[in-house]
């Protein structure tokens, strides 16, 4: 078994330290910093704003400061007043809350906005002003209240948005949905340049540093239809590895460089800098808190957890190398069954399952990166397992599954991406045995735009995984699901071509959940 590359300890403090001394700075009284407001040379929301992580009494608002977004946002190094209103009607003549909020340079910019005091289940419209600078007009919603029985939700979910591999055409798609709400399920951005057919380019090379992260979500960030989707609904947002390094596993790289916890610390921070998360979730150093229970009335809730952070690092890899990697024998790398490996992280599965017990809403959805299904990926008598997902850490997955079919929270769903491809799988008690009881039901999603491998390969796997019930590997897309007291109803969507912006769109196949019954039916 491979070990994590050590880290000093003092290594370790001074990170931990200097990440302290940050965030003191960020959440500092205006009196103790120093702000500036001039006319910007020209126009710095250049990517937009966002809102995210609803609750029943308020939303986190977010934008940043960026006239010059691929060049470190082309701000000087001083602090700017930011001004921000959110109102109960578009034209924001009814003004609901407005205050200041101070765009740190410490934070390339950034604002977030964690708003509290709002009324439940409610549509709200939000802008920035900075100097002379007006942002677009953003709209959001808060959650339902917490024992509220709300009739319906219905949320979109998404992952793996490789920018140079095609056009954001599914949001285009995605915003005409009338959802009320997305869950990204990690590989936001892509730190590498890979895949064919490129539409378009990576504007730099690939991102180590703090400056180099920044630049690349702003470049994702410039597009115009993924602003479009940000500015609609309120979003929920978990990672998985391209954030910042492919196949990463806790503080080691697939390529076991020393200083790769720097890195993670540089790509965790431009991650915050980016997205609408709660202060809760600052990162400190390499370490940042990202998962966390989203709920929605009496109806839904969200669990939403991370994959990355936490996991031991993967088994048996290839020789002087970290990552994934095909396990073709278990006797040739019996680690993978050792049930001291985990996933999650001992922490977090803990964590986890003491919200599932807790829940008292009619539907669980626990949000993660990949496919959780076992899932045998050669054809025949031989048996493979990829080791970067679930499959690498069967013990961990037995656990989680082990548990709630024992403990039986109401209508637990899994919903997951990183595959770049649609499956629809039962979750089995025993996979290796079909019989055995069906504990709860999984919707991985295809991509955004990241390439999959052909149809026919999976096809060839369906007759070894009697438990998957769908696939397809033939589109870029993402999945809708609506939910109600009684069922869940899924639709996978499919554009029909990602490399042009006006694509078409389809529904490639439709499913239930009925309340009380684990198992997805075609209809």
């Amino acid at each position: 078994m491979n070990s994590p590359i050590p880290v000093s300890i003092r290594r370790r403090r001074l990170l931990a330290a200097a990440w302290s001394l940050a965030t003191a700075a960020i959440f500092a009284p205006p009196a103790a910093r120093g702000t500036l407001a001039r006319p910007f040379s020209s126009y710095p929301f250049t990517l937009g704003v966002a809102s995210g992580c609803p609750r029943p009494d308020g939303v986190v608002l977010w934008t940043r400061l960026a006239p010059a977004p691929l060049h470190a946002g082309g701000m000087a190094p001083t602090d700017v007043r930011v001004r921000w209103e959110i109102a109960h009607d578009e034209g924001f003549r009814r003004i609901a809350r407005r205050g200041e909020a101070r765009a740190e340079s410490e934070f390339g910019h950034s604002v977030h906005v964690e708003l509290r005091g709002l009324e439940p289940d409610r549509t709200y419209w939000y802008r920035f002003m900075a100097a002379d600078a007006v942002s677009a007009t953003g709209r959001t919603r808060t959650a339902p209240a917490l024992d509220a029985r709300i009739e319906r939700l219905r949320f979109a979910y998404a992952s793996c948005q490789q920018y140079e591999q095609g056009h954001y055409g599914a949001y285009r798609h995605m915003a005409a949905e009338d959802v009320d709400l997305v869950v990204f399920l990690g590989d936001y951005i892509y730190e590498s340049s890979w895949g064919r057919n490129h539409v378009r380019k990576h504007s730099g090379p690939e991102p180590t540093t703090l400056i180099g992260y920044r630049n690349r979500h702003a470049q994702y960030k410039t597009d115009a239809d993924l602003q479009r989707m940000h500015a609609l609904v309120p979003w929920l947002f978990t990672w998985d590895d391209h954030e910042v390094a492919n196949d990463y596993a806790d503080r080691q790289g697939q390529y076991l460089e020393p200083d790769f916890v720097e890195r993670r610390a540089a790509a965790y921070r431009a991650y915050y800098e980016h997205m609408p998360l709660e202060r809760a979730m600052l990162p400190r150093g390499p370490d940042m808190r990202i998962y966390e229970r989203f709920t929605f009335g009496r109806l839904a809730q969200f669990h939403v957890l991370d994959d990355r952070q936490y996991r031991h690092v993967q088994v048996c890899p290839s020789p002087n190398r970290g990552g994934g990697s095909n396990v073709v024998e278990d006797a040739l790398c019996p680690e993978r069954l050792d049930p001291g490996r985990s996933i999650l992280g001992f922490e977090q599965e803990k964590w986890l399952h003491a919200e599932l017990d807790r829940s008292q809403a009619r539907w669980n959805i626990l949000a993660q990166q990949s496919l959780m299904a076992q899932l045998d990926r050669a054809p025949g008598p031989k048996v493979t397992h990829w080791t970067d997902s679930w499959d690498g850490y069967p013990q961990a997955r037995k656990r989680l599954l082990d548990y709630i079919g024992q403990r039986k929270p109401s209508n637990p769903l899994v919903i997951g991406g990183d595959v770049h491809s649609h499956w629809v799988c039962d979750l089995k008690e025993d996979f290796n045995r079909p019989e055995s009881a069906t504990v709860a039901t999984e919707f991985c999603g295809t991509s955004i735009t990241s390439q999959s491998w052909p149809q026919a390969r999976s096809l060839a796997l369906l007759p070894d995984n009697p438990h998957v019930k769908f696939t397809s590997t033939e589109r870029r897309g993402y999945v809708l699901m609506e939910l109600s007291a009684d069922a869940c109803k899924v639709a996978l969507r499919g554009i029909d071509d990602e490399k042009q912006r006006d694509t078409g769109i389809v529904t490639q196949a439709r499913f239930i959940v009925e309340n009380g019954r684990p198992g997805a039916q075609a209809v």
